[in-house]
């Protein structure tokens, strides 16, 4: 059974504890239905941001269905459901993928971890300030849905990422996911990335109409991220177990890789409470103890 007792020391962390810390980027990458490349849109822009000297933490947020430890071809000694037992710390399960991006990877087939209480997802995210690796961006692969792992994870961050692909049931569960978030969460501020595009004309007739429904009924801001090509080298290094940009970084997948990490590295970093993971953690648990 998935112990509470991190989101019980969470809360006493939080009562303790009240000088400001670093602040973290903190970004959330969702898109409503699966098989729209959340995943490598995570991992590679994880590995481009560290090229630009920033020290990234990817969180495979799927917390029943993980598989970013299988994209990058590396077996884990272990994986959030073992912090949650308590058998042992965020440290001690953190894999290095690559020179500045270090993973936390989530559990294959574990329904009661997939089942956490919003205190417990509090827990998990405060937990984050108190690892030793530097972290100065942290990147959420969030899972497919709208369920209460996506809903957690994209309250506690700065930036929401929406990916979206070139089928009609694609722009509606974005614009689900987009509505849910904002009449039930508040978050009010989106980024579109189209993924596997024929062309950047196309791209910008998705991302259009996925504002032209947000338009309608939704008092949100989308911006326009950009575009990753459908590049077979996205398949071959899916198949090969390893990150486009490492394994074809002339692939124009790459190129468009790099100039997304760019503009990330271009957004204002937090200087506000609102930015900084603790400050939605200790919302998070407080709700969840007080019910």
């Amino acid at each position: 059974m998935v112990s509470s007792a991190i989101a019980l020391e969470a809360t006493e962390n939080v009562k303790e504890q009240h000088q400001p810390r670093q602040p973290v980027q903190v970004l959330a990458v969702t898109g409503g239905k699966g098989g729209v490349g959340k995943s490598n849109v995570t991992i590679n822009l994880a590995i481009e941001l560290g090229k630009l000297n920033r020290n990234v933490l990817i969180l495979d947020a799927d917390l029943g269905l993980a598989n970013i430890d299988v994209l990058c071809g590396i077996q884990p000694h272990g994986t959030l459901s073992d912090v949650l037992n308590g058998e042992c710390s965020l440290d001690d399960i953190v894999v290095q993928i690559d020179e500045h991006v270090r993973l936390l990877p989530a559990s294959s087939g574990a329904s009661k971890v997939a089942s956490l209480t919003e205190a417990e997802y509090g827990g998990l995210i405060y937990a984050f300030s108190s690892m030793r690796a530097p972290i100065d961006t942290l990147l959420i692969d969030t899972p497919a849905g709208i369920g209460s792992q996506v809903t957690a994870f994209c309250r506690a961050a700065r930036e929401v990422i929406v990916v979206v692909c070139d089928e009609p049931t694609s722009v509606a569960d974005a614009y689900s996911t987009i509505s849910v978030l904002s009449k039930e969460f508040q978050v009010k501020r989106f980024n579109i990335l189209v993924n596997k595009v024929a062309s950047s004309d196309r791209a910008l007739d998705l991302f259009d109409k996925v504002l032209a429904r947000t338009d309608v009924s939704l008092d949100v801001m989308l911006s326009y991220f950009g575009a990753v090509p459908e590049d077979k080298h996205l398949h071959i290094g899916a198949c090969e177990q390893s990150p486009v940009v490492k394994s074809y970084p002339g692939s124009q997948a790459s190129k468009a890789f790099k100039k997304l990490a760019k503009t990330v590295d271009g957004w204002p970093e937090p200087e506000q409470p609102i930015g900084h993971v603790e400050f939605f953690v200790e919302r998070l648990v407080m709700q969840g103890v007080n019910r």
